[in-house]
């Protein structure tokens, strides 16, 4: 669990236009964590976490990208059913509100990634690591293949 800056980027709602962006960030070999992209008639907004925040920066101040910079809370999940409802639980529960979230597969061991935007990110990493910290880390369920049973 960290907290990241995110990039709200605003761009014109043409075909090609996020094409160009994501190539240029491919070619700069920015690294995206977490995306998210909506829509509107006149425009789209990509929200991102990378790797490397102060490079994409870079990017965007060169292709004169409009953009927004917000922390988010990025927590690492089991990619199972009611991993992320187990969060906003914990934090529904000490009233910290979240105002909105995204995942993305592909984290580290088979995890994924929650994102969430939340009025007090340091508020609630403590309200999620004192959790953590209560209940510990839940063991792995190891199988042996059926012909080492026998």
């Amino acid at each position: 669990m960290y907290i990241a800056p995110q990039f709200s980027i605003f761009m014109v709602n043409k075909p090609g236009v996020l094409a160009q962006v994501l190539g240029e960030f491919a070619q700069a070999k920015i690294n995206i964590i977490a995306m998210t992209m909506m829509d509107s008639v006149e425009h789209g907004v990509m929200r991102v976490v990378f790797a490397a925040p102060q490079r994409a920066k870079e990017i965007l101040s060169r292709l004169n990208m409009p953009y927004n910079q917000t922390e988010v809370l990025c927590v690492n999940l089991a990619n199972k059913a009611g991993a992320l409802a187990a969060v906003a639980e914990r934090l529904a529960k000490n009233h910290i509100n979240i105002s909105y979230a995204y995942c993305t597969a592909g984290a580290k061991g088979g995890r994924t990634t929650g994102v969430l935007k939340v009025a007090n990110v340091k508020k609630a990493m403590r309200v999620l690591e004192q959790e953590h910290k209560k209940y510990g880390k839940s063991r792995p369920v190891v199988r042996r293949s059926r012909a080492s049973r026998k």
